[in-house]
């Protein structure tokens, strides 16, 4: 009886381990060397790897958390970084008072990406999945 205990509890344990989207030991060399072309400076990441199958780097520069996202043949997706709503340009800040104001901001994020270049995403809490809304700097929203 205690070995069934011990076993059934090992189980769990590998189980919970297995669960978690931890990925730094199966990162592909070709989407680490694309890390390390772009943040030579940066030299242990956490990798997650996302629910699109994209690898996700977690490192902090200069103090500051950073997430940048790849390709699994190593193409670089996009940079976010955390910011304060405070620190929104202020015609973003016009635009949201004029539009959303009634909405609270749940999360704001500076991002730079390979396809839409720099943009500020907002995001806003709504019953079930809140919704982002992308700025650029001038305050033009573009999705």
């Amino acid at each position: 009886m205690k070995l069934l205990k011990t076993s059934s509890l090992l189980l769990l344990v590998i189980l919970f381990i297995s669960c978690n989207n931890t990925v730094n030991g199966q990162v592909p060399k070709t989407v680490k060397t694309a890390f390390k072309n772009k943040y030579p400076s940066e030299k242990n990441p956490n990798w997650e790897k996302d629910s699109h199958g994209n690898f996700e780097a977690h490192f902090k520069k200069d103090g500051k958390k950073y997430r940048a996202d790849f390709s699994p043949k190593g193409n670089w997706i996009e940079t976010e970084l955390s910011i304060n709503k405070e620190d929104l340009p202020k015609a973003i800040k016009q635009v949201i008072n004029n539009k959303f104001k009634d909405e609270d901001i749940t999360e704001v994020e500076y991002v730079q990406s390979a396809t839409k270049g720099i943009f500020y995403d907002v995001e806003f809490k709504q019953k079930g999945k809140n919704k982002d809304v992308e700025f650029r700097e001038n305050g033009q929203i573009i999705n």
